[in-house]
């Protein structure tokens, strides 16, 4: 453990986010910097508490109290090898992560958590620093070759895992960029993609092929990756958006989240200067309240939209955990988050229990504006509450109302693989689907998830691809037996 009495004494302490009239004005990240002392303050709270929960909240199994306990005692490259044991992109879940080990941290029970994610990424940003991250190509190979479909956070892991356990490792990926939506879903302000292109570095360094532009399916068909690899890894995620097909949804400005956010990313990797879909004066509106609402929110924000307004009908969650979802589950509570700072400086509005019934259109197709209506609750089947119907000005609408699986159109209808009830890919305690050779990690088996299980399943499908094709693995499974998926 550190401090025995670091939790008595010191508070939690995150560092400050730049004013939000001078980051509005940028894309790079929000935080200012937080000093090293500071930080090893806070890795003092982490107490003796007998069983660490924060592992139960953990899908990689971070060994949380141990790296704590090493940045306490200033051993910070001997951090960075513990936190690398279990997860592979710590710069990426300590800064997208909603950590729900801090949810499930005993600290949390009556005082506030340990600040875990900020130990987390600042552990990864002083090894790279210091040059303590470098490539771990593989001692020996095996003449094995694996096909990596889809290169998000779960193919990144899987392909990690298996280029270092000494099979020859392609991953394909349909878009132009590798990162999947670490490239073209999360903003710059959130994740500034130098963080994502210096970890590809080291994996090219190590011996992943990448190929990107390749639509698998399509430029490439399912027999054709099966006959030239030994086996194959889905990790395509969930693609499929979850759609409003209301009256007015055909009007121009009408988008779903996923057509909007890459385009401001693209501006941002020098593509072009302005993306073909803007929010530059407009107003804007983001239906969704999670977190893909809140990078449409940031977005707009520093496009220069003249107002913002994001709608979720579900009722506004608490600000306190409340007893149906007790200490150590992840509860849904009311977020801050930085774009909803930013929102509320710009005047915008956080509108909860409403419901969109049209959208209102002018006389040349595009929209003009939204028709709204406040909802009851999840129990009365979000019914409309009589006299509530007003219109809400839009020139943009966002969709980001999250995903309902994997594209089956393509790559998974031509290799016949099972689908369960949700229409995700079935898979076994290994992540080996119903067709020999080819397994399946991340959102594609798992459903809209974090990125913590994506990384996750992607180490853990890595074992399963390694022992089918060895007969035995010597990589980490890290995902607990109660969470593995089942056939």
């Amino acid at each position: 453990m550190a401090d025995p009495k670091g939790f008595l004494t010191v508070g939690r302490e995150l560092p400050q986010r730049r004013p939000v009239d001078v980051r509005i004005k940028s894309w790079t990240e929000v935080y200012e910097n937080f000093g090293t002392d500071r930080l090893e303050k806070q890795a003092s709270r982490c107490m003796d508490c007998g069983i660490p929960f924060c592992h139960q909240g953990c899908p990689l199994g971070n060994l949380i109290p141990e790296w704590n306990d090493l940045v306490y005692r200033k051993d910070w490259q001997e951090a960075i090898e513990r936190l690398h044991a279990t997860n592979n992109f710590p710069e990426f879940t300590g800064r997208l992560c909603p950590a729900p080990c801090e949810s499930a941290c005993v600290l949390g029970i009556n005082q506030d958590p340990v600040a875990i994610k900020r130990v987390e990424v600042e552990i990864i940003d002083r090894a790279w620093a210091e040059g303590w991250v470098h490539p771990r190509p593989p001692a020996v190979k095996t003449g094995k070759r694996v096909a990596v479909v889809g290169s998000g956070p779960a193919g990144l892991a899987a392909a990690q895992q298996l280029t270092r356990a000494g099979h020859d490792v392609k991953v394909y990926e349909r878009a132009d960029r590798v990162g999947g939506l670490l490239r073209y879903g999360i903003p710059e302000f959130k994740m500034e993609k130098r963080h994502l292109d210096r970890r590809i570095a080291q994996m090219r360094a190590e011996g992943t092929d990448f190929k990107t532009s390749v639509n698998v399916g399509v430029d490439i068909t399912a027999d054709e990756l099966r006959a030239g690899h030994d086996a194959v890894v889905l990790a395509g995620g969930a693609t499929v958006w979850r759609d409003l097909p209301i009256p007015g949804r055909e009007l121009r400005g009408v988008h779903q989240a996923m057509e909007y956010l890459p385009l401001a990313n693209k501006v941002q990797e020098g593509d072009t200067d302005t993306p073909a879909i803007t929010a530059a004066g407009k107003h804007v509106v983001v239906i969704g309240g999670g977190d893909t609402g809140a990078d449409c929110i940031g977005t707009a924000l520093r496009q220069g939209a003249a107002s913002v307004t994001q709608l979720e009908i579900m009722p506004r969650p608490p600000q306190a955990r409340p007893d149906t979802q007790p200490w150590p589950t992840y509860p849904m509570l009311f977020k801050m988050e930085s774009a909803h700072e930013e929102l509320a400086d710009a005047g915008g509005d956080r509108l909860y229990a409403v419901n969109t019934v049209e959208f209102l259109g002018d006389d040349d197709g595009n929209v003009r504006a939204l028709k709204i209506v406040e909802v009851g609750g999840p129990e009365t089947g979000f019914k409309p509450v009589e006299g509530t119907e007003r219109e809400l000005p839009a020139q943009l609408v966002t969709l980001a109302m999250g995903f309902l699986g994997p594209q089956k159109d393509g790559l998974l209808d031509q290799l016949g693989v099972e689908l369960d009830q949700r229409g995700n890919v079935v898979r076994d305690r290994e992540y080996h689907t119903t067709v020999p050779g080819v397994f399946a990690a991340g959102d594609m088996g798992r459903g809209q998830s974090l990125i913590v299980w994506a990384i996750a399943e992607g180490r853990a499908a890595a074992h399963g691809v390694d022992s089918y094709l060895a007969g035995h693995s010597a990589l980490p499974y890290p995902i607990p037996p109660t969470a593995r998926p089942i056939a």
